[in-house]
């Protein structure tokens, strides 16, 4: 039993200049490339991916950013909800505006929205979760989740987003 509950409604979703603003991440770990577990063997990065309720595709958690939050704390609660896990919140990768046919309303009609993606190292995986009964999550190599992802945005948020910022931070870093 889940002890989380999701919030729904959107009675306290952000807009900004027409604008439906989500927020989400990319959740990520690390594998040794062999079984041995020698802690000299190469890392291959992983990231969790969580099945679309509506369609064919897998997504990153994301959603609505809402008013008594912040960005950060929004991309944070979306991870546990519809993902079950918890981490480190790393950096921004980027902003990534799209369309959405089912976030059309009177304060947004053409469905614009613009995601802050962020990285998320995953430090747990939770045995329950609010989204549980609707979410499965895959935890896939970067190039394979490339090809899996159900929108163009997010791919485009994994490739020029997360494995430039991973580049940059991570492996130069270490």
């Amino acid at each position: 039993m889940c002890d989380i509950v999701a919030r729904t409604g959107r009675h306290q979703q952000r807009y900004e200049a027409g604008c439906r603003l989500v927020a989400g991440c990319i959740p990520f770990r690390y594998r040794n490339s062999d079984e041995s577990g020698d802690a000299d063997s190469e890392k291959i990065v992983e990231v969790l991916m969580i099945n679309s309720s509506s369609g064919p595709g897998l997504l990153f958690p994301k959603g609505g950013w809402e008013n008594d939050e912040t960005v950060q704390e929004a991309a944070v609660r979306e991870a546990i909800e519809e993902a079950g896990v918890r981490g480190e919140l790393m950096d921004l990768v980027g902003y990534y505006q799209f369309k959405s046919k089912t976030h059309q309303d009177e304060l947004n009609p053409e469905g614009i929205c613009r995601a802050a993606m962020f990285a998320l190292f995953v430090k747990e995986e939770l045995e329950s979760w609010p989204e549980q009964s609707t979410r499965n999550r895959t935890w896939l190599t970067v190039q394979e989740a490339t090809g899996r992802c159900r929108h163009a945005w997010m791919s485009e948020a994994l490739v020029e987003g997360f494995s430039k910022w991973h580049a940059e931070k991570m492996i130069g870093a270490g």
